[in-house]
């Protein structure tokens, strides 16, 4: 197959300017419901979410600033793969990385509907434990942003900057409530020096740096839009440098909050940053209970803003894979109207609604149970473009393209080589770690690790299959 792409590149419409790429990377990297399942784990978490800062987070940032500064180009990590290990290997990081939001429209839309029901103050009704009421909200939401981000970028941006503001707003908010009960009164949880010391013998417990991991990812996700943002070379690495700090203060002293107000025990995994706005609302005055149904449908909005967030990014990776004919032809088309890869977009909303459909059909397994495998599968799958982005910075780095262009990751060689390799090391642990079952978990620990592993390889073979069909259809095609 050719490397370079022998048709005519459809037109693209510059429609991202700074602000819109940072409220971008809010909606895409921050997600409230990560608190709960830190929180669970007790102030130990807190000491994690540093650790996941300092060695995965800042190595994150720094890469996706010099790569997008040295090739700002429609796809991101799956075009700086191929330019650096060819197409093969491009393909299985695109593959990947397109794949996973099958997997991650159920889990993001799973704990939208739990949050929701605190809006109408039925969150102690059970209502959250019901397919009944999960599934048509959870794909009411999903064909929302689909349809908004099919009319243009120019449109649906404005769904993911209603998003960045609907998830920070009740970040900020609990963490205010967190500051006056530290102000007010004593801890919900003993905060010692021991306490905040992780167990590190708990193995099972070591999935949630897993998951700590996977919250801080996501700041790559922008780059796969570069030739539909205004100045990305310059734009990019910019909306990069504000937003992660925001980012990281957040689930750092978000999840301080939450310890706070709560016993670490009872904490929802999914609800949980809730429950504490809840709590701190109750102890300041009954006046403030409409607080946390405000913050709940801000959140929902946000959580909106994420589905267009995910759904829009990794179509124009899906795009610019039919562009080079891995995926069907029909990929690689924009709409006459609107200038949006719409094909991607309607595969990925439809995936995403057949295995949200498929992941109700086991007995036993309740909403929770399912929002914790398949955060465990997504982390898998997710996390080998991200081995490839770490990689290839490597590679990118050592040859030097374009460099009077690029900003650098500070330190010279030797800080390069310290990004690079820390966020590989934190990525290969992350993968490891996320096959290791939760406490609790049902169905025992190799029920879990039969769907978490064998559902993440059988993704991959499928992508695997894909690409060499369409390796012998240009084969064929040569003779």
């Amino acid at each position: 197959m050719p490397t370079e792409r022998t048709q005519t590149k459809p037109h693209l419409v510059r429609a991202l300017k700074l602000r819109d790429l940072i409220l971008f990377n809010l909606v895409a990297v921050l997600g409230l419901r990560h608190l709960g399942t830190t929180a669970k784990f007790g102030p130990g978490s807190l000491l994690m979410w540093l650790i996941a800062a300092v060695f995965f987070f800042i190595p994150q940032g720094l890469a996706v600033i010099e790569l997008s500064s040295r090739f700002p180009k429609e796809g991101g990590v799956y075009f700086w793969t191929k330019r650096a290990l060819g197409e093969g290997h491009g393909f299985l990081c695109g593959w990947c990385y397109w794949i996973n939001n099958v997997l991650y429209y159920p889990n993001l839309l799973i704990s939208a509907a739990v949050i929701a029901t605190f809006i109408f103050g039925k969150s102690e009704s059970g209502l959250s434990d019901s397919w009944a009421y999960v599934l048509p909200v959870t794909l009411g939401a999903l064909w929302i942003a689909t349809l908004m981000n099919i009319v243009g970028l120019g449109t649906g941006k404005w769904l993911q900057n209603a998003g960045g503001v609907g998830t920070y707003v009740p970040g900020l908010i609990l963490i205010l409530l967190g500051v006056y009960g530290a102000m007010t009164g004593p801890p919900a949880n003993e905060l010692s020096l021991a306490t905040l010391k992780p167990d590190l013998n708990n193995l099972p417990a070591l999935n949630l740096l897993a998951s700590i991991a996977f919250a801080f990812a996501g700041l790559e996700l922008a780059s796969t839009m570069g030739d539909e943002v205004e100045n990305p070379r310059r734009n990019l690495p910019r909306s990069i440098l504000i937003s992660a700090p925001l980012i990281a203060v957040v689930y750092i002293l978000g999840t301080a909050a939450v310890l706070w107000r709560l016993p670490n025990k009872g904490v929802n995994v999914v609800s949980g940053f809730l429950e504490a706005i809840n709590a701190g609302a109750d102890n300041i005055s009954p006046a403030l209970r409409w607080l946390a149904p405000l913050c709940a449908a801000l959140y929902t909005i946000g959580n909106l803003g994420s589905v267009g967030a995910w759904l829009i990014g990794p179509a124009r990776m899906a795009f610019v894979i039919g562009l080079d004919r891995y995926f069907p032809k029909a990929f690689g088309v924009v709409h006459p109207r609107w200038h949006t890869p719409y094909v991607p977009i309607l595969v990925q909303a439809t995936l995403g609604t057949i295995f949200l459909l498929v992941s109700v059909i086991g007995k036993g397994t309740n909403v929770e149970d399912v929002y914790l495998i398949l955060l465990d599968t997504q982390i898998l799958i997710y996390f080998i473009p991200y081995l490839y982005l770490f990689i290839v910075f490597l590679i990118h780095r050592r040859r030097g393209e374009n460099a009077s262009e690029v900003v650098l990751v500070p330190g010279g060689s030797i800080g390069a080589c310290l990004t690079g390799l820390s966020g590989i090391i934190v990525t290969l642990f992350a993968m490891i770690i996320a096959t290791i079952p939760p406490p609790d978990m049902g169905g025992g620990p190799l029920v879990f690790r039969l769907k978490v592993i064998g559902g993440a390889l059988g993704f991959i073979l499928i992508g695997g299959l894909i690409y060499w069909c369409a390796r012998v259809r240009a084969g064929r095609a040569s003779k």
